[in-house]
This record gives structure tokens, C-alpha cells and sequence, in this order.
């Protein structure tokens, strides 16, 4: 089986200004998961295990995606939910777009057995996990930079292959998909 997910890439000048977060965040008490900048995404559809024999179907199901490229704005660190976070991420804003784009995405994967989000899509980058709270985190979220990572236009979407080892995930691109 291969764990897989559709997602966003970002450009290496939003992961550098992120990558100045990790120290700010490793400041804090508790325990935390930090995600290393280069594997920084938006994730646009978590698939999970797939069987290796149904990756080329995903592939031609992705290639049928019919969306323009668009602008995307990735914002600063906030913890979510506020009080007792166990996500630190970026809010991400465009003009809907995004969210179309993963509606897309569902339509065209539900047929290969995928189900469909029950949640609204809430695009997002994630920082770090918390796996263990303190409330010093709360302090040194609220001391990182307040303006946006940066903006930028997504021209592609990618299919990724996820392997968990104890250091993290590394991820692999399986498939681009311009829009």
C-alpha cells in the first residue's frame, strides 16, 4: 500500500520564511511535532493507503481536473483551536478557488472508491502537531511576525506518496497536474 495525498506545493521563498518559525516554535515548552519547510504544502485531498495497482487510475483521474491557475495568499502562524491548540499553522486565503479545486477533486476520485470530505475545506499549511500542550506555545506563536509568508500562484497540483519514518514523513511526487 502507498500513502498518498493531492496537495499544493509551495515555493521555496514561502518555505525559507518559514523555515525562520522553527526556531521560534522549538522555544516553547511542551512537546512538538515540527514539520520540516520542505515538506511544506497545502493539502488539497488526504487519500490514505492506496493499493500501488490503483495510482495510475488516481493519476488519470487527477489529469481530468479543469481549474485556471490562481493567486493564493499563505498567512502567519496561528494556533488552531486558540486556547489549547493541537495544530500550529497558516491560514491560507484566495477567492475560492481552492476550495472549488478540492470539491474537484473529490468529484473525480469519489468513483475509485475515495469518500468524500464531510468537512468543509479550510485550506491550510501546518507548522507543527502538538503533542504535548504548554502555554508558553500560546506566547511564542503570538511573537512570531504578523504579516503573511507571502503570495504566490498555483499552477499545478501534485500527487504525493507519504512515508512515515521516526524523523518524519518524506514525501515523493508521484504525478503533477497543471491547471
Amino acid at each position: 500500500m502507498v500513502r498518498t495525498f493531492v496537495a499544493i506545493d509551495l515555493p521555496e521563498e514561502i518555505r525559507e520564511r518559514a523555515r525562520e518559525s522553527r526556531a521560534t516554535l522549538a522555544e516553547s515548552g511542551g512537546r512538538l511535532s515540527i514539520v520540516d519547510p520542505g515538506n511544506l504544502h497545502i493539502t488539497v485531498k488526504f487519500l490514505g493507503e492506496v493499493a500501488p495497482e490503483t495510482i495510475e487510475a488516481v493519476i488519470e483521474a487527477l489529469r481530468a481536473v479543469r481549474a485556471a491557475p490562481f493567486e493564493i495568499t499563505i498567512g502567519c502562524a496561528v494556533c488552531n483551536p486558540p486556547r489549547r491548540p493541537r495544530v500550529v499553522w497558516c491560514d491560507v486565503t484566495d477567492a475560492g478557488e481552492s476550495a472549488a479545486l478540492a470539491r474537484q477533486v473529490d468529484d473525480l476520485l469519489e468513483p475509485l472508491g475515495f469518500p468524500r470530505e464531510r468537512r468543509p475545506f479550510r485550506p491550510h499549511v501546518t507548522l507543527a502537531r502538538v503533542k504535548e500542550f504548554h502555554p508558553s506555545l500560546l506566547r511564542q506563536v503570538a511573537c512570531m511576525p504578523r504579516e503573511p509568508l507571502g503570495r504566490f500562484r498555483v499552477e499545478s497540483i501534485k500527487l504525493k506518496k507519504s512515508t512515515l519514518t521516526p524523523r518524519g514523513a518524506i514525501y515523493e511526487d508521484l504525478a503533477e497536474v497543471a491547471l
